[in-house]
């Protein structure tokens, strides 16, 4: 649709701006400008998970093993005190292979820079300045295992933290420094994994702080989880409210006179 200038300018009063701006942005209806992560799916107050077309949670996504150590409990300092506030807890991870494989993982990646591929505390970073510190003699020996997963959790000193380290697998890492001690049955292997740039199995994993099982979201998956039976489905709402999808199994129903929004 076209109109002549000429016709726009012989339009009474003000409206003649609005009216080229109205006919501007009619072309634009059928394009989709917004992408950002606001105009999404989402799952509502009062909407049911099913398998109607609700997608529920990214599975394995939300954390429901908890943390030792959580922020607000211990705080993240570097003082001596906070540290040694972590000596008494117990190492809940047994130092069986899998633990000391990933263990050695992190130690070649985080630790090893300072305190060297056995723990005799003669790393690269030594020959650069670094104050020498062994894990295989010395203070380190006589330390607990709390103890030494608290000092990689904050640091102190000339530790910075390595709290990128995730709690189970700081465990490990421990694990892998008794070994080192050789405070273990067997002795464990050193040195690096791979050459440098190498990936693959010379890498940790994926996160171990998820679930150890899928989050439930639908009455099917509960059903199989726990064995109760499925609840009974929602009536469909037939109120008819401005702005809501009337059709909609479970879709809320309008609020009576008085109540409040």
């Amino acid at each position: 649709m076209t109109i002549s200038l000429t016709r726009l300018r012989a339009l009474p009063g003000r409206p003649v701006r609005a009216a080229v701006l109205a006919l501007s942005v009619l072309p634009l209806g059928a394009c989709e400008w917004f992408t950002d992560f606001k105009r999404q799916p989402s799952v509502v107050t009062w909407e049911r998970l099913d398998s109607a077309g609700v997608r529920g949670n990214p599975q394995t996504s939300v954390p429901i093993t908890g943390s030792a150590v959580p922020g607000f409990a211990v705080s993240y300092s570097n003082s001596m005190q906070t540290i040694d506030s972590m000596s008494t807890l117990a190492n809940p991870t047994p130092p069986d292979s899998a633990s000391l494989a990933n263990g050695r993982k992190y130690f070649m990646i985080n630790c090893a820079v300072c305190h060297g591929v056995a723990g005799k505390g003669d790393g690269t970073a030594v020959k650069y300045g670094v104050f020498p510190f062994p894990l295989t003699s010395g203070p380190a020996l006589s330390r607990t295992d709390g103890y030494i997963f608290g000092m990689i959790r904050n640091g102190r000193g000339n530790m910075p933290p390595y709290n990128r380290i995730e709690e189970k697998d700081r465990w490990d890492v421990v694990n892998y420094i008794r070994g080192l001690q050789g405070k273990l049955s067997a002795p464990v292997l050193t040195g690096q994994l791979a050459v440098p740039g190498f990936t693959g199995p010379a890498l940790p994993g994926a996160t171990t702080m998820g679930p150890a099982r899928p989050v439930p979201h639908t009455a099917a998956e509960m059903q199989a989880i726990t064995g109760a039976s499925s609840p009974a489905p929602a009536a469909t709402d037939t109120t008819r409210r401005p702005g809501t999808d009337t059709t909609r199994a479970g879709a809320r129903p309008a609020p009576r006179q008085g109540d409040r929004e």
